[in-house]
């Protein structure tokens, strides 16, 4: 009894904490992103673009575990099954989109294993069936039995990867259309501020969150279920709060810019300490061959929407030679707009509750996400946006 009086004590009468004022913009509906007429243009127009490009990206991530399952030289993944030689040479030429990007928020997410997925899959039940698709890829190949009797978790590790494949595959497919439809929206004069932005993007998540997310590709003839729709796994709990922790905050440090070997101490010995989200912004100079930003902000440089690129001709003067930082730039402050609209939305009560008890338990939660965003790039994004106005 006197636990419960405690608890209920600190839930009414928080103490109080360095992110209350950005509280208070959630529980009002607001973002953690200012709402200014600069903000506007900058975030509808990059997720106009982002929507685009997350088709394709999604596209590809669901070819890649339907079709390219337990292929181990898929000498043509990226071709979503449509191999010609103008699409070849397209290719050799890099007139393409980077997929490469996609397949490293999937590595992300498969790395920090966040999510239910991951139990799931190192779990007795995901066994046999893994099995099950492992004979059906195996049979009649001597070579390939050996190398699965040699090494037994080789190709349930392989499966683990086509699992994200396809689980990121499905949640980008919603998350595209609730972006297309917000730009369609802004077009049609329906969303004139930050506030709605968030409440669309909301909205959506809120709509899907019951999405059930299964996978059953075929294989050599036979349908192999490794996902089964009665698991329950749903959208919202094992793909988008995954995807914002492992995406937004944690991510993985670029190759080829810092030393993996922990011997030289350039990344932290816990991946949970991982530090190189979107949220982060990883100082690195957009730009720079092969870093997974640079690779999202060049898919999205081919579909800038006429309004954002006027709005980019009047706030610079390279003539769009620095585009790419400036996407770079609007993206991470549309992800201040998304992860705002995660927050509200998983909130335990309504955001806007006026239950007494349901907002003291709302604040809790919402301390929690800012304890989280402490040291991303939040307050410097929004003492910038705010000089611009």
């Amino acid at each position: 009894m006197a636990e419960s009086g405690l608890e209920n004590s600190s839930l009414q009468n928080p103490r109080p904490h360095p992110g209350d004022a950005n509280i208070d913009r959630l529980i009002n509906g607001e973002a953690l992103l200012p709402d200014t007429p600069d903000n506007l243009v900058e975030v509808v127009g990059v997720l106009d673009a982002y929507g685009i490009v997350l088709d394709a990206y999604s596209r590809n991530l669901k070819y890649i575990a339907d079709h390219q399952c337990l292929v181990f030289f898929p000498f043509f993944k990226y071709f979503d099954g449509e191999v010609t030689p103008a699409k070849w040479l397209r290719h050799i030429l890099h007139d393409r989109i980077n997929y490469e990007y996609a397949e490293y928020c999937m590595k992300a997410m498969l790395w920090h294993g966040d999510t239910a997925l991951m139990p799931y899959l190192e779990s007795e039940d995901f066994a046999p069936l893994a099995e099950a698709a492992i004979q059906a890829r195996i049979r009649g190949n001597p070579g390939l039995i050996v190398l699965h009797q040699l090494f037994p978790q080789f190709m349930p590790e392989q499966l683990y990867q086509m699992v994200y494949y396809s689980a990121l595959g499905q949640f980008w497919t919603i998350m595209a259309k609730i972006f297309n439809t917000l730009a369609e929206c802004y077009r049609r004069g329906e969303i004139t501020s930050i506030p709605q932005v968030t409440a669309h993007i909301r909205e959506g998540l809120v709509a899907d969150a019951a999405t059930p997310i299964t996978y059953a590709p075929t294989i050599r003839g036979q349908v192999c279920t490794l996902l089964p729709q009665e698991r329950g796994f749903k959208f919202i709990s094992e793909t988008a709060v995954p995807y914002v922790l492992a995406v937004f905050f944690k991510g993985a440090p670029f190759q080829g810019t810092v030393s993996y070997n922990s011997q030289a101490f350039q990344i932290p010995h816990d991946p949970a300490d991982f530090s190189y989200g979107a949220l982060y912004a990883d100082p690195l100079p957009v730009g720079g061959s092969g870093i997974p930003p640079t690779l999202l902000m060049q898919d999205m440089s081919r579909h800038v929407p006429d309004y954002l690129e006027q709005y980019y001709s009047q706030k610079g003067s390279r003539k769009g030679r620095d585009v790419r930082v400036k996407l770079a730039i609007s993206f991470q402050r549309s992800m201040f707009c998304v992860t705002s609209a995660t927050i509200q939305g998983l909130a335990p009560h309504p955001f806007n509750t006026a239950d007494p008890q349901e907002q003291a338990e709302n604040r809790v939660y919402f301390r929690g996400w800012m304890d989280t965003m402490a040291k991303t790039r939040m307050d410097r994004v929004v003492r910038e946006s705010l000089a611009m106005v």
